[in-house]
Formats: structure tokens, sequence, C-alpha cells
């Protein structure tokens, strides 16, 4: 049995049960459910949070990945730059649109695209940029939305793991031309449910997100442009509502949990995640970076520990996408995060005792171990 999970979504729910309950009891008496009046307050309050002027709910992330390439404009023939080192749900988006991904490299300290790598990928197809903010820490966005000025192309943030994370004291999300959140229940700000929304400040954008999420109707029946099924729900609206009152709360909380792993696992010669000056990390994960990853993670699995390697396998190398062209070597920072790569178990409801059992239970593996070198 786990003694410490990577995350417990009951003892969330345990902690603010009365407002969440009240919500869906609040929705049932409506009987109302689908982009009703909890999506309209959500989208408004989740926009206001970013600093925004629009959001629009839809189904999951990866819908709203996908609505905002498709609101840019991206379709088949276009070349789309992404990282390689992400969830699949990136690259599944890209696809979708009928664009062509081009995989990108990370910088190590980040996990994010690396600028240097961005530039030469680049050709006369290429008509957008996605940074992926991976684990709660956002890209270095300057020198990408530099590079797609230059160049004319779309900057489109996947927020998936970055609700509330901050790049030079702006909230991720409101750097490139349109943004994409998913609420999936693990994230930061998760649904009971799926869920995801695509924000932006560009009306005529929000507008197109409107319209392709639902068949592109602008009155009942009638489509305007053609579009698809994507609409969040009224019931994980109205859940998504009371979380984003605890948001910022949650992430301070995170901070102060990173913070105890940096001081406890200090000595350890881990790679442990970065903190870079331009960027307030919200801690998705606290991924540490160890060469010999798999014997750690089954040490604490045996202790009762549970930890996720977010991901395993770089998307350029995973089989579905081989005909990509990529192979063994293509990229070689994405190669070894994924070779290296641990996630802690991080949350709010985590105390302080379990933070040091977990990095207690590291010491005690790492010291029966020749201390390797970490690339």
């Amino acid at each position: 049995m786990t003694d410490i999970p990577i995350v417990d979504l009951k003892a969330q729910y345990y902690g603010i049960r009365a407002e969440v309950d009240a919500a869906i009891a609040r929705v049932l008496e409506r009987g109302n459910f689908v982009l009703g009046e909890e999506v309209a307050a959500f989208e408004r309050e989740f926009a206001d949070y970013l600093g925004a002027a629009f959001a629009a709910g839809v189904d999951s992330g990866t819908s709203a990945l996908q609505l905002a390439l498709l609101a840019c404009g991206i379709g088949r023939g276009d070349e789309v730059l992404a990282p390689s080192h992400t969830a699949v749900a990136t690259v599944a988006a890209i696809e979708m649109t009928g664009a062509s991904p081009v995989l990108v490299d990370i910088e190590l300290s980040r996990f994010t695209l690396d600028p240097e790598r961005v530039a030469p990928a680049i050709t006369p197809r290429t008509r957008a940029i996605v940074p992926v903010h991976l684990y709660g820490c956002s890209a270095d966005l300057d020198p990408l939305l530099q590079l797609a000025r230059r160049h004319n192309l779309s900057v489109i943030e996947d927020c998936a793991q970055a609700h509330g994370a901050l790049y030079r004291g702006q909230k991720a999300g409101t750097w490139g031309h349109i943004a994409a959140f998913s609420f999936y229940p693990t994230k930061n700000l998760g649904a009971d449910g799926d869920g995801g929304a695509v924000v932006t400040n560009d009306p005529a954008l929000a507008e197109r997100v409107r319209l392709l999420r639902q068949y592109g109707w602008r009155e009942r029946f009638v489509s305007i442009l053609k579009g698809i099924n994507s609409r969040l729900d009224e019931m994980q609206a109205a859940i998504l509502r009371v979380k984003l009152r605890h948001l910022d709360r949650w992430n301070a909380r995170r901070r102060e949990l990173a913070r105890l792993y940096d001081e406890l696992l200090a000595d350890t010669g881990l790679t442990l995640p970065a903190q870079p000056k331009d960027a307030v990390h919200v801690y998705h994960q606290y991924v540490i970076r160890h060469p010999q990853r798999e014997r750690l993670k089954a040490f604490l699995k045996e202790n009762g520990v549970q930890t996720i390697v977010h991901y395993p396998v770089p998307v350029h190398l995973q089989p579905a996408y081989h005909d990509l062209g990529y192979s063994l070597g293509s990229l070689p920072s994405s190669e070894l995060a994924a070779a290296q790569v641990l996630s802690l178990p991080v949350y709010p409801e985590m105390d302080e005792d379990a933070i040091s059992q977990v990095s207690r239970l590291i010491h005690a593996h790492l010291a029966d171990e020749t201390p390797p070198s970490i690339g």
C-alpha cells in the first residue's frame, strides 16, 4: 500500500467539501448542464485571474490546444514547432489540425523549449511556436516572442501545467497570441472530471474559439464555420469556480513544500528543479534528475512512496511518431531528461513530515550507491 501518494484528490475534496457540494447542488437545481451560467461565470473569473481579456471553456486541455491552433488559422501544410519533452497531447493536438509538428530540443534547466534550437528549426512552412510551460515553470518567452515577431509566427502557450505561474511578473498564458489550459483533475487547478480553456486578449481569436467549440454556431443549428463539439459542462465549471478561489493558496503551499525538498535534498548530488529569476514556479510537479532513476523509483515504491516519470519517452522516439523522421540522438537534451527525470510527491495537502520521510528515503538509497556524476 502506498503511504505517500503522488497526489491526494480526496484530501483536496475534504478540504473544500462544503463549497464543492453547494456548487454541485446549485447546478442540479438549475437543470442546465452545458454552456450555461456557471461556464460564463467561470470564463470571466478565470480571465480576470490571469489578467486576460477572454477565456472560453472547452472539454479538455487537448481540445483547448487544438482549438487555439485552429483559431490562429493553423492547418494542413503548416509546420508547428513544439518541444519533444512534453505530454504527447501537445503533439496530438497539432496533428488534429492537419498541421505537421516539428519537434525541438529543450534547455535542461527549465525543461522547456530552447530558444537557440528553435531558430534553426524555422522554415518557410512554419506558422506557429508552442512553448510548453512544463512542470509549473514558464518557458523563457522573451526570445521566443522575438523570433515569432521576426518570422510572423503565432505563439500558442501550452499552460496545462502552469496555472498561476509567472514570467517576468505576468501570468503564463497571457504572453502569446493565445493559450491553452487543461483542468484534468490532477492539475493545480483541476476539475472533478475533464475540462480545459482557451485564453486570449484578441477578440477575433476569442470569437473564433467560441464558434469552433460548438459546430461553428453563432445561432443554434446554423454553422458559420466548420467546428467541433468541445464544450465545458456546467458541473465542472461550478467546481472550478470554487477551486479557483483557492488556487493561489494552494500554489503558495506547493512552493513551501518545494523549498523544503530543496533544503533536505541539497547535499544529495541530485539535480533539483531550477527556479529561474524571471519566473515564479508553481510546482505542478517537483522533478529531480538522477542517472539511476529506475533504481531510485523502485526503492521509493518498496518503501511506500509513489513517484511518476513525466515523461519516460520523448515524443520523437515514441512508436506512434516514427513517421516524423527522428532517431535516437536527434534531440539529446530531451532524451537525457526522459532517462533521468522523476516526479516526487507534492500537493497542497501534503505535510512537512511526508516531505522529510521522502527525503530520508532518498538519502538512505543514495548512501548505498556510488554517487554518479549527473550530466
